[in-house]
């Protein structure tokens, strides 16, 4: 417990204090009415960010680079929404944010609009674990977010902000990756101006991230025409096999034109999820990234057989005679008991990939502090 201690000075000053500490509050303030307050709630270690010219700052007003693990598809690996992963996650591999991967079409949430309860459970366990959490609207097939099967958006960004929008852990992704025959001016900036105006209705504080079109990779092109208003953040996408030079050369861009960027999604792989790992491209790319302070989150916690996953597949596991893999039904919920008394995933049930972002996370960063208690 912090004990402030008032000593007799200039009132004016004091209040000035008061308003600097309420300011940085880590700590997540009041639930709105009717949303389900995690248990024991963790702070989150840079408190409720804000956008500062181009950077994402903390509370302090100091740029902070994020590092986290995004789900894939919830329809499809919802399992890895579980205590013991996010713990792992906050602890083990000291990450310090979590994105929840909503497919929408694809028999997502358009078709299955049970699929929130899984977000409403992905956020919840981050609030306890002290970790932000960024809750994907994930448009990819179809491409365009004005499709009807996306037509549900506003009223689930007003949910999600009216519910958890008091916590500083929460970030929207209002458009995953756009694709196909669009327009920055006339398709995408419209959508995103009414999603922005629909999360501000109830919080007007939060990271707001903003894709773009060829699959967020047109990040110079929506910053030359960039939304109005404060803490939105622009985000871009890469694949190491499959993107170099020429995209970091756009999100320079970007970043000279004054606005902040983050690398929503990225993977070791080329951009299907096969092929590789990449793993010096990857170093290239976050090189890159730390330069410029810019956040990230890799693509994906799940266990695939594809490159890009973070945990074994089973036709690894079968080809390494890893049997005791395969009498598990899924690698998500990790059992091992680490050597702190929580559960990890250990080496073995790793894959490349998820051991290459496992390392870069822990050699580069302090660890979030209480986490997991």
């Amino acid at each position: 417990m912090m004990r402030i201690v008032l000593v007799p000075c200039n009132p004016a000053l004091v209040s000035i204090c008061l308003l600097l500490v309420a300011a940085c509050a880590s700590s997540p303030r009041p639930h709105a009415a009717g949303s389900a307050a995690p248990a024991r709630p963790l702070p989150v270690k840079y408190g409720r960010l804000q956008v500062i010219g181009n950077h994402v700052c903390g509370c302090d007003g100091k740029p902070v680079q994020l590092r986290g693990m995004s789900t894939a598809g919830l329809q499809w690996f919802g399992e890895a929404v579980n205590h013991k992963a996010f713990m792992a996650l906050a602890r083990d591999w000291r990450a310090d944010v979590v994105r929840l991967a909503l497919y929408v079409g694809e028999n997502g949430y358009g078709t299955h609009p049970e699929l929130k309860q899984n977000v409403w459970k992905g956020i919840e366990l981050a609030v306890a674990q002290g970790l932000y959490v960024i809750v994907d609207w994930h448009v990819l097939t179809p491409g365009n977010p004005n499709h009807p099967v996306y037509s549900g958006a506003q009223a689930f960004f007003d949910e999600v902000a009216r519910k958890y929008g008091k916590y500083p852990n929460v970030l929207y992704e209002i458009m995953n990756e756009p694709n196909g025959e669009l327009d920055w001016a006339t398709d995408l900036k419209p959508y995103a101006e009414r999603m922005v105006a629909t999360i501000r209705a109830h919080d007007p504080e939060g990271i707001i991230l903003i894709g773009s079109g060829t699959w967020s990779q047109d990040v110079d092109i929506a910053t030359q025409s960039p939304v109005a208003g404060k803490n939105l953040v622009y985000t871009f996408h890469f694949y190491a096999g499959s993107h170099g030079e020429k995209l970091r050369n756009k999100v320079q861009a970007a970043l000279d034109s004054g606005v902040a960027v983050f690398a929503s999604e990225w993977g070791t792989s080329e951009a299907s999820g096969t092929g590789g790992p990449y793993l010096s491209a990857s170093e290239e790319w976050l090189g890159f990234l730390d330069r410029h302070d810019i956040g990230w989150v890799n693509w994906s916690l799940c266990d695939k057989d594809e490159t890009s996953a973070a945990l074994k597949s089973a036709s690894a596991a079968r080809k390494e005679g890893l049997t005791a893999l395969l009498e598990r039904d899924s690698l998500l919920l990790p059992q091992t008991i680490g050597p702190e008394g929580y559960a990890v995933w250990p080496a073995q049930e790793l894959s490349p990939s998820g051991a290459f972002v496992r390392a870069h996370m822990r050699e580069r960063k302090a660890p979030n502090p209480g986490a997991g208690q």
